[in-house]
């Protein structure tokens, strides 16, 4: 995954590598644990229809960019927003 903007969102990957690697680090880790890619920056709550939510893509992130300009964990970002955690 680059920093490309991604079509149908319309949004960006996190530009900096550092900060996109630590992202899908704790992707992987997650799926090793869980059988599932759950976003790192989010708690499980331990109820399937509950923890789908936090799924990556979460169903929060479209609103999350839209609103501040990027997702809750630093992933993606509005096209026009800066890469770097504030």
């Amino acid at each position: 995954m680059g920093g490309g903007v991604r079509p149908r969102t319309r949004s960006r990957a996190q530009p900096d590598v550092r900060v996109r690697n630590a992202v899908i680090r704790g992707l992987a880790r997650n799926q090793l644990r869980y059988g599932r890619r759950y976003c790192p920056c989010r708690i499980r709550k331990g109820v399937p229809e509950e923890d789908a939510k936090i799924a990556c893509p979460c169903v929060y992130h479209l609103d999350e960019i839209a609103g501040e300009g990027k997702c809750h964990c630093n992933l993606f970002f509005r096209k026009d927003a800066v890469g770097r955690e504030e």
